[in-house]
């Protein structure tokens, strides 16, 4: 079983990756119903929580039901991310991971995220700034370099653990790629089969379907998987998967009222913690995603991306069962 400092996880784990505007309390608390074994925050600013921004400190909200739960912090400065990794530890989560895989350019612009794939000694820098400051274990989420002619993983993930970094997770595609085009996972096996690697990796990238992790667990190797895009809209998937694992068969697809129940707590729990207004206009990008596939969903969808006051929103959710529960 993979173990991360004093975290020992399931056999095969199923992570949540950590996203941007997605990853949030409500989301996480939905997934970990639902089956996933880890999760992390979405991604925090080393310098906003030094100038005590208020979004990057609302990120630093969790709660005991998710552990584990790791949170995730970016910069590109030595200081300022040893600064962040020790205000990340007051709030006691069971691990600190540092991003060097998001593609976004006002991240790169700054020298962080991905951008630093293409210096490697000052990830390494990045990293041991944040190992010598936390008690916490320290893990890293990567890419597998800038871009297909630099691809650097295999010594990214040796000399990251050379130093301390207790698990990796790698996103099996360049930043140049972005989120477009094939993930070549053939790169995290290599790693995965390097005899000097013995920190768990996982994998991340393109996992959409129950069938597609069961392939990818044995073609690659890794030590778990880390969700991400699928799980929008369809926190189900992490069961699902586990229930192939175990069974070869498929769990039957949630029914138009367990889309609603999800949705619906999803709202609930995003006006609890954001207020009320932020909570029901940030729900707003969820719908789709939640409600994807339903035919003649426009005029609900509608509905529910306009109405602005909670019991308005929830006699539309009564509503969409009572029109489709018996089709």
């Amino acid at each position: 079983m993979p173990k991360i400092g004093n975290i020992i996880l399931p056999e095969f784990p199923l992570l949540l990756a950590p996203m941007e505007d997605v990853s949030d309390p409500p989301f996480r608390r939905l997934c970990k119903l639902h089956g996933a074994d880890m999760m992390y925050s979405e991604f925090i600013s080393s310098e906003g929580l030094i100038r005590d921004a208020i979004k990057s400190r609302m990120k630093l909200d969790i709660f005991d039901y998710e552990k584990p739960i790791g949170i995730q912090i970016f910069g590109g400065d030595e200081e300022a991310m040893a600064m962040s990794a020790k205000i990340v530890e007051t709030v006691q989560p069971d691990l600190v991971d540092i991003n060097f895989g998001c593609p976004v350019k006002k991240v790169v612009c700054k020298g962080a995220g991905a951008g630093v794939l293409k210096d490697v000694d000052l990830m390494v820098r990045l990293t041991k700034a944040v190992i010598k400051s936390t008690h916490l274990p320290v893990t890293v989420k990567t890419r597998l370099g800038w871009d297909e002619n630099s691809i650097n993983i295999d010594e990214v993930a040796e000399r990251l653990q050379d130093i301390g970094v207790q698990a990796l997770t790698i996103h099996a595609r360049t930043r140049a790629q972005m989120y477009k085009g094939h993930s070549d996972w053939s790169h995290i096996a290599r790693v995965k089969n390097n005899p000097r690697i013995s920190m768990p990796i996982f994998g991340n990238g393109d996992i959409d379907s129950p069938e597609k992790a069961l392939e990818y667990k044995n073609k690659y190797g890794i030590d778990g998987i880390m969700i991400g895009r699928a799980a929008i809209g369809y926190p189900w998937i992490f069961n699902e998967i586990k229930h192939y694992f175990a069974t070869g068969e498929y769990l039957p697809q949630p029914n138009i009222k367990d889309r609603v129940i999800a949705a619906k707590n999803h709202l609930i729990w995003s006006m609890e913690w954001k207020g009320e207004r932020l909570g029901i206009v940030e729900m707003r990008r969820h719908y789709t995603n939640y409600f994807k596939g339903i035919p003649n969903f426009k005029e609900h969808r509608l509905k529910l991306v306009t109405l602005d006051e909670a019991n308005a929103l929830f006699d539309a959710f009564d509503e969409i069962v009572s029109v489709y529960e018996n089709k």
